[in-house]
């Protein structure tokens, strides 16, 4: 009996022994599933943890992103409100459009539901750049403009082709009032085809639009 009841007992160790490594092992597969979020993960699933941490990462880098470019956003400009005839030129062309502080503020205020607000905000910068006339201002804003618009780590870089940067960053050595000029006019013409026709569809230009229209005429 003692000797069956010592085989019974080694049997039960064996197994639990065997047991143990698998069990182990399937854990820390399933924690490293969980937990693990590297570049070696060579999962190409969608449930993939490598992946999924990825793209919380990624979500929360374009929140902030958001948030810090809403608390960098300086007032829109100072105009009285549209008529009916300026809201109405508006849709003749982008031109008529960008001319009055009425139609930027608008045209701002769509391009901020949009997450590109910076292109406005950048082409402003470059037209405040143009009037100024004093050197040592003229270095300190077009640095300032680099950092905030042109710099990959600025959360409000605008989109700009290699060959314009490297304009830009010829110019740079001797900053001057027409340091941008080249990128203004690609983020002019790119705000023209690009968000142009979509604000002309959108609630808020055809909302405006209705309630000019309804406004009665005053005698």
């Amino acid at each position: 009996p003692m000797g069956s009841e010592r085989t019974e007992m080694r049997k039960r160790q064996m197994s639990t022994t065997q047991d143990t490594p698998g069990a182990a092992q399937a854990q820390l597969s399933t924690g490293n599933r969980g937990s693990n979020a590297c570049c070696f993960c060579w999962c190409c699933c969608c449930s993939c943890s490598c992946l999924t941490v990825r793209n919380q990462d990624e979500e929360r880098a374009r929140t902030t992103s958001h948030e810090l470019q809403a608390e960098g956003i300086p007032n829109c400009e100072e105009s009285p409100a549209p008529t009916l005839e300026e809201v109405n030129a508006w849709a003749q062309s982008f031109d008529k459009l960008m001319l009055t502080p009425a139609g930027r503020n608008a045209f701002r205020e769509f391009l901020r539901t949009e997450f590109s607000e910076e292109n406005m905000l950048f082409w402003m910068a470059c037209e405040e750049l143009k009037q100024e006339s004093n050197k040592s201002v003229i270095e300190e804003k077009a640095r300032l403009i680099y950092e905030d618009y042109i710099s990959i780590l600025s959360p409000k870089e605008v989109s700009l082709d290699s060959r314009v940067r490297e304009v830009i960053n010829r110019n740079m050595l001797e900053p001057s009032q027409h340091t941008f000029d080249d990128a203004q006019l690609q983020i002019y013409t790119l705000m023209h085809r690009d968000s142009y026709p979509r604000f002309m569809n959108s609630a808020i230009y055809k909302d405006l639009l209705r309630s000019l229209s309804e406004k009665p005429i005053e005698a």
